[in-house]
């Protein structure tokens, strides 16, 4: 069982971090091993509120960058792999990164690889960045492979950053279009509700279906709080079966804005991560299975899966691909390009910079259509909250004059 401990060193410096044991016992005995002093020992569910909230203990895309990065440095620069993990845990800022590297200089000063004390940390490393740190051992090229990777990790942000920020803006302008109306629902409509009953207005039929839906969220809400629950507990339940999550992918690159944006971003992560796990020295094969396994769409995953058993079977990369309606041309003929020259690993570095381009284009496509569809759409349900309120009171005011 993973264990978390604190404890001091001789020159009383207090240290955190994880440890592999079967009990507190035996953890206790292998930090006294190790010349420090155990305070605390706990099972790694049970350390506090970070159980509760995991943001807390949570080691951001932007850390691990940040640890490839200086890795690679120091490793170039002729440090010892502890030298490199000892001065990387005094400059981190984020105590579970700091944590981690803890873990992984015991795993190195017990005799551990580098590739073998990260798998314990699979929330942390993913299995390509583990693969290619297991590559590079036997290579030999730990530091050329470790800034290749700090270079994909950074382009994968940098991806991801675009299009949260692209979307960032239509997102806040929705949240904020409901809860107005929630607002207007709650302490506004039931105002106006007891006017008109007051009066004794006859109501046309939208504000009848305002003033229902005001009730609604006034006595209630607890209904919609349970429904929502409950259809939120069994969309999970399905989308987390094949099929389900199968159909949801499938849609997905149908959506009219969204879909090519997405399947692109696919393309760029897929022939990126591809070209970095050939050029660290790794199987054609074992590169298709590792890559599909980032691209996060079943369909893609599938697809690349297929290709990966064709190419097993003697058929060329880029032939294989031509069977598939997924694949662009455009990559196709740069992987067949990069198999006739025996430069794949360019060829596919180049395919991934053409699909970053097309994504960063389509983001600000997106960006200018979604401005004007979500002011029209903003505006529809404003005019119409305001025409179903005002209707009954301008139908008053045309009978009396």
């Amino acid at each position: 069982m993973r264990l978390y401990y604190r404890a001091v060193t001789k020159d009383g410096k207090t240290i955190r971090g994880l440890v592999e044991a079967k009990d507190v016992k035996e953890a206790a005995t292998y930090l006294r091993n190790h010349q420090f002093i155990p305070i605390q020992i706990l099972p790694e569910n049970k350390t506090g509120l970070a159980h509760y909230l995991p943001f807390l203990r949570r080691v951001k895309p932007g850390d691990i960058i940040f640890f490839t990065r200086q890795l690679a440095s120091m490793i170039t620069s002729g440090l010892t792999l502890i030298q490199a993990m000892n001065i990387l845990k005094n400059q981190t800022q984020n105590a579970a990164l700091e944590e981690v590297i803890e873990g992984i200089i015991s795993d190195i000063e017990d005799g551990a690889m580098l590739s073998k004390a990260l798998e314990k940390y699979p929330h942390v490393f993913s299995p390509i960045y583990i693969a290619l740190i297991k590559t590079a051992e036997v290579s030999g090229l730990l530091d050329k492979v470790l800034t290749r990777l700090a270079d994909n990790l950074e382009k994968n942000d940098k991806l991801v950053r675009t299009i949260r920020g692209a979307l960032m803006y239509p997102v806040i302008v929705v949240i904020m279009m409901i809860l107005v109306m929630v607002v207007m629902m709650i302490f506004v409509i039931p105002q106006l509700t007891v006017l008109y009953g007051d009066l004794n207005l006859p109501l046309p039929a939208a504000t009848v279906f305002i003033i229902s839906v005001s009730n609604f969220f006034i006595y209630d809400w607890y209904i919609a709080i349970a429904l929502a629950a409950l259809a939120f507990y069994y969309i999970r339940q399905w989308y987390n079966k094949p099929q389900g999550r199968k159909t949801v992918d499938k849609y997905v690159l149908k959506l009219p804005i969204f879909g090519r944006m997405i399947s692109d971003s696919i393309m760029a992560e897929f022939s990126r991560t591809l070209s970095l796990m050939i050029s660290s020295g790794s199987l054609v094969v074992e590169s298709l299975l590792k890559s599909g396994d980032v691209v996060g769409n079943v369909l893609y995953k599938e697809e690349i899966g297929t290709v990966a058993k064709r190419v097993e079977k003697g058929i060329s990369m880029g032939s294989a691909m031509e069977t598939s309606t997924l694949f662009p041309p455009i990559i196709i003929e740069m992987v067949k390009i990069g198999e006739q020259t025996g430069k794949l690993d360019a060829s596919l570095l180049k395919a991934s910079d053409y699909f970053e381009r097309e994504v960063e284009e389509k983001v600000k496509v997106m960006s200018t259509l979604l401005e004007p569809i979500i002011m029209v759409m903003l505006a529809i349900g404003v005019g119409f909250l305001i025409i179903s309120i005002i209707t009954p009171i301008y139908n008053l005011i045309s009978n009396i004059s």
